[in-house]
């Protein structure tokens, strides 16, 4: 996704707690786009730091436009056997995460005219899934967050989108037997997984002035799954 932002001509930042994997994506992009990403490692649970970072990145670039909330973890389990730790973990990096992103780059948002907010939910946060109570709270949250920025940041001409994928191939579907992933396309009218590029597509228009009237919604990139 930041690769794709780059190629349109953004500057982009790239945010990760892991410092060595950000960094790579960062040489990854510069490789191709010199000059135009740097990274900045911070863990998203950790509001104070990414209050701190948000400062050093605006004086890095001078200004944002574009803020896209896209960290995740999981830790499944049934609730049965759910560790309180298991619960704080994936809400604290994927509900709190989007929020101290949010507050920390609000302002620089609203002097741009026309920002943009991209919060990437789940479709299990739509239908939620057994053995996933924590994902599915952490990404419905994440619904009604963006549902309330938008309208609190509508008048300052800032948009904000939530994206809810559906089963995408990455490197860990690639490992999933093959009878799961039957049963998974059992499920996908479109009989088909998406790829990355479905999610970032939809990301693009979103940013774009195309989209300056859409505001406040959840569009599912997901097959028909959740229709």
């Amino acid at each position: 996704m930041a690769k794709s932002f780059a190629a349109e001509g953004a500057k982009v930042a790239v945010i990760s707690r892991n410092e060595s994997s950000c960094g790579a994506a960062v040489n990854a992009i510069n490789a191709e786009y010199p000059g135009v990403s740097r990274a900045y490692a911070v863990d998203v649970s950790d509001g104070a730091a990414v209050e701190e970072m948000a400062k050093t990145v605006i004086a890095d670039f001078g200004k944002v436009d574009i803020l896209i909330n896209n960290a995740g973890v999981t830790r499944d389990g049934l609730l049965m056997r759910m560790k309180e730790e298991d619960w704080d973990v994936v809400l604290d990096t994927n509900l709190k995460g989007a929020f101290s992103m949010t507050k920390a780059f609000q302002r620089p948002l609203m002097k741009s005219g026309n920002g943009r907010i991209i919060n990437v939910s789940s479709v299990i946060g739509l239908i939620g899934n057994a053995g996933q109570a924590n994902y599915a709270a952490s990404k419905a949250g994440l619904i009604g967050f963006t549902k309330s920025v938008a309208r609190e940041l509508a008048g300052k001409k800032v948009t904000c989108n939530a994206i809810a994928p559906g089963f995408i191939a990455t490197d860990m579907t690639d490992a999933l037997d093959e009878k799961i992933i039957d049963a998974i396309l059992g499920k996908i009218p479109l009989k088909e997984l998406g790829n990355v590029g479905d999610v970032t597509a939809l990301a693009l228009f979103l940013a774009s002035p195309e989209a300056r009237y859409i505001t406040g919604q959840v569009i599912a990139t997901d097959g028909g799954m959740t229709m």
